[in-house]
């Protein structure tokens, strides 16, 4: 049986250790709730050693952690947080300062914003069709017989002064005759009666100046086409009976064309009358045909939703037929200047439009901007910024992120307008985010 001395003893020293384990316990627990420390360079504002609040991965920042090592979303270290980069208010004003370092292996890329010519130039996709306002209409003066009709079919083209059929008209016999005996009398008004009576009953001009000059009466006559183009209806046969009136050919001119062009709504504001048109046939690529917007008819297609734009083309060679398609390209004078940013510099919310300003320092701040049209791969800005600053255009979106992150307000594009060039109105409606 043990002595109650050596009982105390082992008490005590059992005591000793479960004391020992619950400090070592609180030890190890306020360690571990302080920032950890690394050292920097001598001579830093920091001194020698930097605070760590937590580590985060530049490609998801808003995910904290508190140990270093590999990011789980990205195969790449993560990046600490230091206590001395904690921003004040002066700091949210200023912008996210990104070490030198992180934006080379981040691959950023700043773009200047320039003022630019604004050229608009809408592309879009055009049917050809046939000149409406180029139709000749063939009809009968006076009632007659068909003796002959030239073998022609609709569709067929034809050049101006085709004979399309042969008439024989009785009423022309008495009134050449007529003519010949007021002319042999000498009357001066009765003469002109009987000119313009002939004119009336279809004779030509150069049929009556030849009867004038001595030549015989004539029943015949040949209808001819008035105009050069594609022939949409013969409706005369030999043998039939005509009336005064009555109509026996329609010719539609191919020189010009129409093309028929659908613009979608949202660009209908950048077409004007007059503006320069680029259209290449599929069947020949490579082979623009320049023309001019003629008209801009005044509703929209129901079912895509589109401008028709009427386009005249130049045909003298024949080359465009009606139904064939093309692509278009309407662009516009380029007269006036306004200030662009590259399209993929651009962050569209949803709700507003942002890009991120580049200031001296490695700093860069959110700037909310009023968008323009788009031109080619740049895009016109309204209100936001001044020409000279400069933008992120690759790897805006993290750095949005991290000034999220750190609660970096934006700056408003009404406190921003941008100063007007001397022919600074740009036509149509951008696409920017409201406010």
């Amino acid at each position: 049986m043990k002595s109650p001395r050596t009982v105390l003893l082992v008490l005590a020293v059992a005591v000793a250790g479960v004391t020992g384990g619950v400090l070592a316990g609180r030890w190890s627990a306020s360690r571990t709730a302080e920032p950890a420390v690394v050292a920097v360079p001598a001579g830093s504002a920091a001194g020698t050693e930097r605070k760590v609040l937590y580590w985060y991965d530049p490609m998801y920042p808003q995910q904290r952690f508190d140990q270093p090592g590999k990011s789980p979303f990205m195969d790449m270290q993560l990046v600490p947080r230091y206590a001395d980069e904690a921003t004040d208010q002066s700091d949210k004003q200023a912008g996210v300062k990104i070490d030198p370092a992180i934006v080379q292996n981040l691959g950023m890329r700043l773009a200047m914003v320039q003022r630019v010519p604004v050229s608009t130039r809408v592309e879009a996709s055009g049917i050809v069709g046939l000149n409406e306002r180029a139709v000749a209409v063939v009809q009968s003066r006076a009632a007659g017989f068909v003796e002959r009709v030239w073998p022609l079919a609709p569709g067929d083209v034809i050049a101006a002064g085709q004979a399309l059929a042969q008439l024989r008209v009785p009423a022309w016999t008495a009134a050449q005759h007529e003519f010949i005996a007021v002319r042999g009398a000498g009357d001066a008004g009765l003469l002109a009666a009987a000119r313009e009576r002939l004119l009336s009953l279809g004779m030509t001009l150069a049929q009556v100046r030849a009867l004038e000059r001595g030549g015989a009466a004539q029943a015949r006559h040949t209808l001819r086409a008035p105009i050069g183009g594609v022939l949409e209806a013969l409706d005369v046969r030999a043998g039939m009976t005509l009336t005064a009136g009555q109509t026996l050919a329609r010719i539609n001119g191919l020189d010009p064309v129409w093309l028929d062009v659908a613009v979608p709504q949202a660009q209908a504001g950048q077409v004007t009358v007059g503006a320069r048109a680029e259209a290449e046939l599929a069947a020949t690529p490579g082979q623009p045909i320049i023309g001019r917007v003629s008209a801009l008819l005044p509703t929209l297609n129901e079912a895509t939703r589109s401008l028709r734009v009427r386009v005249e083309l130049p045909n003298a060679d024949g080359r465009l037929r009606p139904g064939q398609s093309a692509q278009v390209q309407l662009v516009g004078d380029g007269a006036d200047t306004a200030l662009a940013v590259p399209t993929e510099a651009v962050i569209r919310t949803g709700r507003r439009a942002l890009v991120m300003v580049a200031s001296d320092g490695g700093r860069y701040r959110p700037q909310e901007v009023t968008l323009g049209p788009e031109l080619g791969d740049k895009t016109v800005i309204r209100a936001g910024l001044d020409e000279g600053q400069q933008v992120v255009a690759s790897g805006q979106f993290l750095v949005d992120s991290e000034a999220s992150l750190l609660g970096i307000g934006v700056g408003p594009a009404a406190d921003r307008p941008v100063a007007a060039p001397h022919s600074g109105h740009v036509q149509g409606d951008g696409a920017g985010a409201a406010p």
